[in-house]
């Protein structure tokens, strides 16, 4: 039995000590120094900017539809029905193509093609003068948009991660379709987050058509007044520091932000700074049928501009052809290609972003925040240890014991954990000594029942224990659901309320069951038989 106790202590001593470090870690500076470090706080408690973003989905939806209108007249030339007109003409209708011009003896074939694997996401109906139209099924559609939604946030969490700000949040917003909701705990400049965040606007790849053009005026003289339907005027500066020209592109992008694999600055041969990238398969096909057609070799050489956020940045020639990888050329200084390469990465945003919400938290809020949610925290533990030290008298210090090293515990998970800390995170914390002191109370009042039917203080002890564990697993596990359902389906501060109530709850399980029996055994072990038991 002592050496089992023992045993027992040492591993307790042990558990101490390992959630001890996780709160300060290796000591550097002062104490509350080191806890800062390991203890991330919330934008709640450290302020910060809070920002509400809505991604312009239908843009990605146009997007792919208008290059399928370009390989659906591609597979229609292929299947024999010739000098036929696809694309989208009604921009309200971001999901429909319209195929006309087909001759009447080649409908049959048309249909073959519109009913082939490429074009299952489209439903096909027969309109007026022939014409036959495409629209993309709304599963298809709202596929797309969450999956563009979903790449919109991991494209803006790499570009904050370059601002060095500790656990941000960036998820989707629950209040509104389409909508990410971004808070950076520390960073109160929100016109450099906004900066940031705005450099990430969607990135394509279009073949140059004409240009530059001083003005849009000049491009429309040039082209006999009238823009071609499948070309776009783009202003922009295709060389540094100089003024804007307006370019003729083709209207449907080569290649977008989402077909890079990877790109990195680097030099050609003759030391100059370019940029090497990859592609994805499907992207490295499409590119080298464009760049084979139009390269300097070809019969038909090319160019290609390069569109961030709708303006030229950059116009490359097409040295060669080009699949899944390749490089570009452009009279880039070092940092130009550096900043490039970096948004052909991350900067790959599928459709353009508009900030609905701007709003910062000042620090000292924040440190009003964290004062009063200490003294309410602190408040409420010595209330609590004195209720427990008067009702239950010595077996109440054994409750005061395990509450501390509940709290130290819960304090070392999120040390550990990389947890962040909230004005609900700290609501979570004195909800946990609640629920660490009811703990207690059911195992005392049953050790009382154990007593006051007459058996030995040691008996008592353990059926006490053993009796409350069903009910104490029991009240435990299912508010530990409740906290992961808090969490998976919340938003920042409600989800660091249900962190700390998870690891809290875990925290009271060891407390109230283990420390407390070993607690209560180390006192009736020194103890003469048959004593009474202080509770």
């Amino acid at each position: 039995m002592g050496k089992n106790l023992a045993s027992k202590t040492a591993f307790i001593i042990a558990v101490l000590l390992v959630f001890c470090y996780g709160i300060v870690g290796i000591p550097k500076g002062g104490l509350k120094e080191s806890i800062a470090r390991r203890i991330n706080l919330g934008l709640d408690l450290k302020g910060g900017t809070h920002l509400v973003l809505e991604v312009h989905v239908n843009e990605a939806v146009a997007s792919a539809v208008d290059r399928d209108a370009v390989r659906l007249q591609t597979d229609l030339a292929a299947a024999g029905v010739m000098g036929v007109t696809t694309g989208r003409t009604d921009p309200a209708r971001p999901q429909t193509i319209i195929v006309s011009g087909i001759p009447g003896d080649k409908v049959s074939d048309a249909r073959g093609v519109f009913n082939g694997v490429n074009y299952q996401t489209y439903d096909v109906a027969s309109g007026p003068d022939g014409t036959q139209t495409l629209t993309m099924k709304q599963s298809a559609a709202t596929d797309l948009a969450n999956r563009t939604v979903e790449t919109s946030i991991e494209t803006i969490r790499e570009r904050i991660d370059k601002l060095g700000v500790t656990e941000p949040v960036i998820q989707k917003f629950g209040l509104g379709e389409n909508q990410i909701l971004v808070e950076l705990p520390g960073l109160d400049d929100p016109a450099r987050v906004e900066e940031v965040i705005q450099s990430t606007a969607k990135l394509e790849i279009h073949a140059v058509t004409g240009g530059p053009y001083s003005t849009d005026q000049d491009a429309l003289q040039a082209n006999n007044g009238v823009i071609p339907a499948d070309s776009i005027l783009v202003r922009g500066a295709a060389t540094s520091g100089g003024p804007d020209q307006v370019w003729l592109l083709k209207r449907v992008s080569e290649v977008e932000g989402t077909d890079f694999r990877d790109a990195q600055p680097a030099t050609d041969q003759n030391g100059r700074p370019n940029i090497t990238f990859s592609l994805t398969t499907e992207a490295g096909e499409r590119f080298y049928k464009y760049t084979s057609e139009h390269s300097a070799t070809s019969t038909t050489p090319g160019s290609m501009a390069i569109v961030l956020d709708n303006k030229v940045r950059e116009v490359a020639s097409i040295n060669s052809a080009i699949r899944d990888r390749g490089e570009i050329e452009g009279g880039f200084t070092k940092q130009q290609a550096a900043d490039l390469s970096l948004m052909l990465r991350t900067g790959a945003l599928p459709a353009s972003i508009s900030f609905l919400e701007t709003r910062t938290v000042g620090p000292s809020l924040g440190a009003a925040s964290i004062r009063q949610g200490v003294i309410a925290a602190v408040a409420g533990l010595l209330a609590v240890m004195a209720f427990m030290l008067i009702y239950y008298r010595g077996a109440g210090i054994n409750a005061c014991l395990a509450l501390v090293l509940n709290l130290v515990i819960l304090l070392g998970f999120m040390g550990f954990a990389g947890s962040v800390l909230t004005l609900p995170g700290i609501a979570g914390v004195i909800l946990t000594i609640g629920m660490g002191v009811d703990s207690n109370v059911l195992i005392f009042e049953r050790i009382r029942e154990e007593l006051r039917a007459g058996k030995t203080s040691a008996t008592a002890v353990q059926q006490g224990f053993g009796h409350a564990w069903v009910t104490i697993i029991d009240t435990h596990v299912t508010t530990i659901v409740s906290a992961l359902i808090l969490f998976v389906f919340g938003t920042g501060p409600i989800r660091g309320f249900a962190v700390t109530l998870a690891f809290g709850l875990l925290a009271n399980l060891f407390t109230a069951v283990f420390v407390s029996r070993v607690i209560f055994d180390s006192h009736l072990k020194n103890k003469e038989r048959g004593a009474a038991l202080s509770i």
